[in-house]
């Protein structure tokens, strides 16, 4: 009979061997940032117990969260945090998960309006998030921004809770007015900005019932499904953003690769004087720009 104790290096083995069994993308990582969850430490201080056993209290915890997982609950939930843009964030069941590709949106959005600070002299750039979920978008922004004031809004209530808690933990909530709202729906007439950024619903029908489980089965629906096409929120975010930009003023959508070119299509004869699609890290089309004049 075998007497090799639990150390954290066996859990950590054994876990990640049977979550490649079970087909997960990165069976390592998501064994370390659940073993650190039960073991209330963080990934380097897992290799620091690394011949430890841990406790039986720890090691049951352990248990339970990689049953979920395996189940198809994602690891942000179980933890309750998710990177973005080298920050931590607060997730929960309320708000979708920030993805890598995500990123792109805020690398956009920070480049633009640096380069306008640098050209001209006490510029206070006004942006706008549609969408905002956890706030990941519009803390990132505000945190790389620190002369930016935003407006955030999301139609759901419980989101924008977690969006306020987000930005209460990286200091930028005063600069971040966050309001209910059906996209532009409580944005006044006269209200201008010089960037507005938006991570909308664009799941199509189609490929929302092919989501993996994981996703279809845990994130909120409303973040994710935009009707049959997947380009309906666009398309009505695209319609109204030129009256809230100004002169110079850029939009920035993240997009489905699925739906880019019948996103594009939306803006011709448009208010916006130029558009293109930005890919993201993995070279995939995510971002449609466009600039008003």
């Amino acid at each position: 009979m075998s007497t090799e104790l639990w150390t954290t290096r066996r859990l950590l083995e054994w876990t990640a061997d049977y979550f490649k069994g079970r087909g997960l993308e990165n069976p390592r990582l998501e064994t370390e940032i659940l073993l650190a969850q039960a073991l209330k430490t963080n990934r380097v201080g897992l290799y620091l117990r690394y011949d430890d056993v841990p406790a039986d209290s720890e090691r049951t915890a352990f248990r339970e969260l990689v049953k979920r997982r395996a189940a198809g609950e994602p690891s942000a939930y179980l933890t309750g945090h998710k990177d973005f843009y080298s920050l931590d964030f607060n997730v929960g069941a309320d708000v979708l998960i920030p993805r890598p590709e995500t990123e792109t949106l805020a690398l956009e959005g920070v480049e633009f309006l640096r380069a306008r600070a640098k050209a001209e002299s006490g510029f206070v750039p006004r942006i706008l998030d549609i969408g905002t979920g956890s706030g990941a978008l519009a803390v990132a922004l505000a945190r790389n921004l620190p002369a930016a004031r935003l407006t955030a809004v999301d139609i759901s209530a419980p989101a924008l809770a977690v969006a306020r808690r987000n930005a209460e933990k990286h200091s930028v909530a005063d600069r971040i007015e966050f309001r209910e709202s059906d996209l532009f729906a409580a944005v006044a007439p006269d209200e201008r900005f010089d960037l507005i950024v938006s991570n909308p619903p664009y799941v199509s029908r189609a490929e929302y019932d092919a989501l993996d489980k994981s996703v279809k089965d845990y994130e909120p629906r409303i973040a994710l499904l935009a009707g049959e096409s997947g380009t309906e929120i666009v398309a009505r975010i695209f319609a109204d953003a030129p009256a809230h930009l100004e002169p110079g003023g850029r939009l920035l959508v993240e997009i489905s690769p699925m739906i880019a070119e019948a996103s594009l299509a939306l803006l011709g004869g448009s208010p916006f004087k130029q558009y293109s699609v930005i890919n993201d890290y993995a070279g995939l089309k995510r971002v449609i720009l466009a600039e008003i004049g």
